[in-house]
C-alpha cells in the first residue's frame, strides 16, 4: 500500500499555479501519484482556495482545467461535522489549519506535506516540506 500524502493548500497552490521556488518538487510529488507510488489526498477546503487564486491571476476557465487534471492524480478527502467540531475546539491558532489537520487524520493519511510546518506543531503525524519528502524518497 503506497504512502497516503496529505497535501496542503499551499503546496497544491505551488503545484497548480506553478510557483518557484516551489513547483520542481511539488511537480515531483504529482510524478509520483502519477505512478501510483504514493496516494495525494487533498480538502475540498484546497480546492476552493486553489480556485480563487488561480482564477485571479489566469482564468476561471484555465482554474478549473487545472483542477480537473489535479483531481485525476488524487483523491479528494470528506469533510463532515465532526471534523468541523474538532476545528471549532482544537488548539490550533488557524481554524483552516486545524480542519486541514483532522481531515488529514480522518483520511489516514501518513505525512502532510505543507510549507508551514510551524502550523501544524501538534501534529500526531509527521509533516513535511515537499522537496523534504522527495529527498527522503530517493534516499529509500
Amino acid at each position: 500500500m503506497s504512502q497516503r500524502l496529505f497535501i496542503d493548500t499551499n503546496i497544491m497552490l505551488d503545484l497548480l499555479g506553478e510557483r518557484e521556488p516551489f513547483y520542481l518538487a511539488t511537480a515531483q510529488l504529482a510524478t509520483l501519484a502519477d505512478r501510483e507510488e504514493v496516494t495525494l489526498v487533498a480538502s475540498p477546503i484546497s480546492f476552493a482556495t486553489v480556485n480563487y487564486f488561480l482564477a485571479k491571476f489566469t482564468t476561471p476557465k484555465i482554474a478549473i482545467e487545472k483542477l480537473r487534471r489535479f483531481k485525476i492524480l488524487c483523491e479528494v478527502c470528506s469533510l463532515n461535522e465532526q471534523t468541523i467540531e474538532k476545528g471549532l475546539n482544537s488548539s490550533f491558532k488557524d481554524f483552516e489549519d486545524a480542519l486541514q489537520y483532522y481531515s488529514a487524520i480522518d483520511a489516514n493519511c501518513d505525512i502532510i506535506i505543507t510549507r508551514n510546518a510551524k502550523d501544524f506543531k501538534k501534529s500526531q503525524i509527521p509533516i513535511m516540506g515537499a522537496s523534504e519528502f522527495i529527498e527522503s524518497w530517493k534516499n529509500k
